[in-house]
């Protein structure tokens, strides 16, 4: 069998065999695919030979992950996320770099090789944290924003790192420095310092004006062609082009694919970028994973078991204070602020690519070397070990506190008309309209601060996680005749819709939808009605755009009724593709210029009583009491015509 045969066989076997059942044990996919290069590595199965060229293979993963989380981040998002990122971020970089350098120092290290040593360890791996983040249901929460906050700073930080740490050399560079991480290795690197800065500049401005003026017209080129392959084609062509680009100027690629998914975050085809990439990113980081697995050295573990057993707990347990003071100096509550160092506690893959460098460039002997990269390895496997501690104590924590549990909920109300699941600033107004005009409802929310806060103002709100099905049917569900679902959470409102669709099929139901998306996914499990929950809200404001830029209110009024109107059918008309990511996303283009034909076609031949119901009457009497006023009459015109009050008979 070929070598490169027999090595894929080793790895996909040994993920497929010890990824399930780790993830039946719980300890998650990532800890599976860590234990799984364990068991292969040389120090125990030995069923895999170097594993440097598998290793730059799999680091690849690293980079498309980079990908995709620069996809997800817009420029808006970087200019909201900003004090997360660099203050935060900022605080988390430079207060463990130095505290790790401070202990290093004391335990007998020279400063320059405590704070590069120090510099190094305070990278976390975002590989790992993001992955086990998802698992956990954390990536989408606060805990995940302060974290992906954290990790892109790092990321960043990665590139100053390079120029900084030749400067703390100690000894001289040896031979290899070139070729250290591939960073050395640089197509500029016999370039004087002012031709370097000027390359990698120009190569940061090809990333950002390709992404914008060329990749854009190829895509949508390839789109036309209706040709799925080619896509995906394309788009591992754009990772691989700029990874290799950052490469050959002495930059990180995995940082370079992330200034090309924040480039192309703005683009139409972000969605079907995403959907293509994604597999190879899952394979390609469950690769990475076993390969760090295989790296552990298990000799130097057992040659020197205390020191690093002291490396690592100390480095986790360092981090995890300093993340944990900086998090609540920023206003974290004592629990999101252990999560988050929990999670970011262990070391980061950059942390390979550094000490490998920080040796060559003559700041960290051999030696030490070796042992922080077994430090930084066996680190990362005990991050999922440690979030699992880290979910028992605080639930025993929990456990210990006795008054916190809500009241069990009491429905004396009798039978409801409806049933309101949620009733925060979206499930309030509805409720407050149904109860106006006579209809008997039962709210249910699970968030026990808002319930006490309503109460505080006489509103009923029982306690309670609306997905149970013994709490719908306990609160009404059979007898009611609608389930109004006005969830913040988006798989929550879902899954509750599921649920009731299948336990009481004659329940009207209707739900509130996070967007477009999310209202198909809604209606495809049995909603018989979704409102877009931004979508009223957004009509409102743009019709009061346009009295503001000089409409009359009855034409601003009207034309907003037009665009609600050819927006429904298009959501209609499109509704039979939803699930085809491709001909979605085509037909959405098309329906878009149709809908503007359209519009403008009704706006220009508006007349009044065109369409029914156009006319706002209370503007429309606020603009002739205005111009009664102007022209100086003493009483001003009413909406029908009279002066005054209108005549009695």
């Amino acid at each position: 069998m070929e070598p490169f045969l027999k090595q894929a066989l080793v790895y996909l076997g040994a993920a497929v065999i010890s990824v399930p059942i780790a993830k039946r044990l719980g300890l998650g996919s990532v800890l599976g695919y860590l234990i799984a290069g364990v068991l292969i590595g040389p120090a125990m199965l030995s069923l895999v030979g170097e594993q440097g060229d598998i290793m730059r293979f799999a680091e690849f993963g690293v980079v498309i992950l980079l990908f995709l989380i620069g996809l997800e981040v817009r420029p808006s998002t970087l200019w909201e996320m900003r004090k997360t990122i660099f203050g935060l971020g900022g605080a988390q970089v430079v207060g463990t770099a130095l505290a790790v350098a401070v202990a290093g120092y004391l335990l007998g290290l020279p400063w320059q090789t405590a704070l590069a040593v120090g510099l190094v360890l305070a990278m976390s791996s975002t590989a790992i944290v993001l992955q086990t983040l998802d698992e956990k249901g954390l990536r989408q929460g606060p805990v995940g924003r302060a974290a992906f906050g954290v990790l892109l700073l790092q990321d960043l930080a990665v590139i100053p790192m390079f120029a900084l740490l030749p400067l703390l050399a100690t000894v001289a560079p040896e031979a290899h420095a070139a070729e250290a991480g591939g960073h050395g290795a640089s197509l500029i690197s016999h370039l004087p310092a002012w031709a370097q800065g000027l390359a990698v500049l120009g190569a940061v401005g090809a990333v950002v004006g390709g992404g914008r003026f060329v990749v854009r017209p190829i895509f949508r080129f390839i789109a036309e062609a209706r040709l799925r392959e080619i896509f995906t084609a394309a788009a591992l062509l754009i990772v691989v082009g700029v990874a290799g680009l950052m490469q050959s100027v002495g930059l990180s690629p995995a940082l370079g694919a992330f200034l090309a998914g924040v480039v192309l975050a703005e683009s139409e085809f972000r969605r079907e970028l995403e959907t293509d990439i994604e597999p190879f990113r899952g394979l390609l980081l469950g690769l990475f994973f076993i390969t760090v697995g295989a790296g552990i050295d298990l000799m130097l573990i057992a040659r020197q078991p205390l020191t690093l057993i002291g490396l690592v707990l100390g480095l986790m347990v360092l981090k995890f204070l300093v993340m944990f003071g900086i998090a609540r100096l920023a206003g974290a509550p004592g629990r999101g602020a252990a999560a988050v160092a929990t999670a970011l506690a262990q070391g980061g893959e950059f942390a390979f690519v550094l000490l490998t460098f920080t040796v060559g460039a003559g700041v960290i002997g051999a030696d030490l070397a070796a042992l922080l990269t077994a430090a930084v390895a066996v680190s990362m496997a005990l991050t999922p070990v440690a979030m699992i501690l880290y979910e028992r104590i605080a639930e025993l924590i929990n456990a210990s506190i006795p008054d916190v549990e809500p009241e069990a909920p009491n429905f004396d109300e009798g039978e409801p008309d409806i049933i309101i699941a949620g009733f925060g600033r979206f499930g309030q107004i509805t409720g407050r309209l149904l109860q106006a005009n006579g209809f008997k409802s039962t709210v249910l929310d699970s968030d026990i601060e808002q319930i006490e806060l309503l109460r505080r103002f006489g509103r009923r709100v029982h306690y309670g996680d609306a997905t149970r099905l013994d709490l719908l049917r306990a609160a009404g569900a059979e007898q009611a005749r609608m389930l109004i679902v006005a969830l913040d959470d988006r798989d929550k409102t879902t899954e509750l819709v599921e649920t009731a669709r299948k336990a009481f099929p004659n329940l009207i139901i209707l739900a509130r939808a996070w967007d477009r998306r999310h209202a198909y996914d809604l209606l495809s499990n049995g909603a018989d009605a979704v409102e877009r929950e931004t979508f009223e809200a957004a009509l409102s404001l743009g019709s009061t755009a346009l009295q503001k830029l000089g409409f009359r209110a009855h034409k601003a009024f009207r034309a907003t009724a037009f665009f609600r109107r050819h927006d429904r059918k298009t959501f209609e008309d499109l509704k039979p593709m939803w699930g085809q990511e491709e001909a979605y996303i085509l037909a959405s283009r098309d329906a878009a210029q149709t809908m503007d034909r359209l519009l403008a076609a009704d706006l220009a031949r508006m007349r009044p009583g065109e369409l029914g119901g156009a006319w706002d009457t209370a503007t429309r009497d606020e603009e002739l009491r205005k111009l009664a006023q102007r022209r100086g009459d003493v009483e001003p015109v009413d909406a029908d015509g009279w002066t005054g009050a209108p005549p009695q008979g």
